[in-house]
């Protein structure tokens, strides 16, 4: 098959299946959020046991997106979706069903193994199968997906589990991938250039132990039974450190390395990079304290917090593809710059919160900022992307998703950490206020009730002061959207369109 040919008219119906995929993967990404506790009560577990239904499948999603740029180049698109799904279907099916907590979170890490592969393969396809001219609007499309499906994980799953068992979530999922594994055996073909590569085993090594390492401990950070002082957290923090610093020189030595980080010396695809690393941070941090805010603070159920943050999922949704034609229009430079100023000045909105403020007001502003970051990450990353050669999509497509990954993780421990923080000493100053004031209640009742006032006071200032902090990294974001250039490669450059060591395609 040519490439230019089929980028002249893209397999749109291919297409549409991964889509399908990507979608039911990313949905099962948050749908288990909510059920947490209700699994807890089940299955008479600690919350720091629970925990491990989203840290296992977080950590195969770290481990193996780093590998998907090898696992690419190595195999068909078709064979690669096709394991994914099965494995995918498998681990949904075996979740359900799971008799005991051992056998869910087994089962969750292994529905990891197929989702993990998702996000990469669907990027690259798109990169493959549309020209650099048009691929701001068929990224926009790529788009709705990633920012849609996770979004509305949350608001799904508090209604399901206000109605239903939390195994009902699992019951949603297994139609759509039975029926998606279905028609992508009859229906999808191969369009991913191949190459014939070994796997560097010692690379895979160091890849799941720095990756992973570094998502445990920072995930694990925000664990009140652990903390930044636990050898558990930071000595994985540490020897995750030590191996990816190795990992990393390795790939730099290598001819054909498993993860290629020369790529960065592409300006563009760097600086995109260092954005979308800063942005991430901005991100997860909202959509950890908004919910924290309104269900600690405001008192409202998780359902209703879910609904108030589900109209800026759909604006993202919505966002999507017109940001991608603007983006083909105008270049990433100018969506960047208006939509980090909306994302900067929302944010710090968020910090203004107060003990009153209303519900609709709140939503408001949080969809304010949900627009403002949905100019941003798409074209942003697509702008560095298209800077890449062929050869190197893989490569650059595992390198963004991997980064997304370890910066959320990370972004969301350190502010979670500065919440606390915060609060922990705004609660000590507040309760010595009131002794030196002398107007400590003397019943035990009236004690009870103004220290449950001074937390929720405090945490609110802690929240308050974590939004602020996220305003200063979206400021930074902004500041580094300045030197944004739009990449413009001539589309007949054979270089770039299509390369000989890679032009061996699998027939249909």
């Amino acid at each position: 098959m040519d490439i230019e040919k089929m980028q002249e008219k893209p397999p749109y119906g291919m297409i549409a299946i991964l889509f399908i995929g990507a979608f039911v993967a990313l949905l099962n990404n948050t749908l288990l959020n909510v059920a947490l506790p209700t699994i807890m009560v089940e299955f008479d577990i600690k919350p720091s046991v629970v925990q491990w239904l989203t840290t296992g499948y977080m950590l195969i999603n770290g481990i193996l997106i780093p590998a998907s740029a090898f696992f690419i180049q190595k195999f068909t698109n078709r064979r690669l979706f096709l394991t994914a799904m099965v494995l995918f279907t498998l681990g949904t099916l075996l979740a359900m069903l799971a008799p005991s907590f051992g056998v869910l979170v087994a089962a969750r890490m292994v529905q990891a193994c197929g989702s993990a592969m998702m996000m990469p393969l669907l990027m690259n396809v798109m990169l493959t199968a549309f020209p650099i001219e048009r691929r701001g609007t068929a990224m926009g499309i790529f788009g709705l997906v990633m920012i849609t499906a996770p979004a509305i994980g949350p608001t799904l799953s508090g209604w399901v589990i206000e109605h239903y068992t939390w195994r009902t979530l699992f019951g949603i999922v297994l139609p759509f991938s039975i029926l998606t594994l279905i028609y992508a055996f009859f229906k999808l073909r191969n369009i991913t250039p191949n190459r014939d590569m070994k796997l560097d085993v010692f690379s895979l090594v160091l890849s799941s132990v720095g990756f992973g390492g570094l998502l445990y401990g920072f995930s694990s950070a925000g664990d009140p039974d652990k903390g930044w002082d636990s050898p558990l957290v930071y000595g994985t923090i540490i020897i995750g450190t030590i191996a990816l610093v190795t990992f990393i020189v390795r790939q730099l030595r290598m001819d054909d390395p498993m993860l290629d980080f020369k790529i960065y010396k592409h300006p563009m695809f760097a600086l995109s990079s260092a954005i979308s690393i800063v942005l991430s941070i901005a991100m997860f941090s909202g959509m950890i304290l908004t919910p924290l805010y309104v269900q600690t603070i405001r008192g409202i159920s998780p359902f209703h917090s879910g609904l108030l943050m589900l109209p800026g999922a759909i604006v993202m949704g919505l966002m999507s593809p017109i940001t991608g034609r603007l983006f083909d229009k105008y270049g990433a430079r100018i969506l960047a710059i208006i939509g980090l100023t909306i994302t900067v000045i929302s944010t710090f909105y968020l910090s203004r919160l107060g003990m009153e403020s209303g519900y609709y007001y709140i939503m408001w502003i949080y969809t304010i900022r949900m627009f403002g970051i949905s100019m941003v990450m798409m074209p942003v990353m697509t702008n560095g992307l298209n800077q890449l050669p062929m050869i190197s999509n893989p490569h650059g497509t595992a390198m963004n998703n991997t980064l997304q990954q370890v910066s959320g993780a990370i972004g969301s421990a350190i502010l979670l950490t500065i919440m606390t923080k915060r609060m922990e000493s705004t609660g000590a100053e507040l309760f010595a206020e009131v002794q030196v004031s002398g107007n400590a209640p003397s019943t035990a009742e009236g004690l009870a009730k103004l220290k449950e006032q001074l937390e929720a006071q405090a945490m609110l200032d802690g929240i308050s002061f974590s939004f602020f902090i996220s305003t200063i990294v979206a400021i930074v974001a902004l500041a580094l959207s300045l030197f944004m250039k739009r990449v413009a490669l001539p589309t007949n450059d054979k270089s770039f369109t299509k390369s000989e060591e890679i032009e061996k395609l699998a027939k249909d």
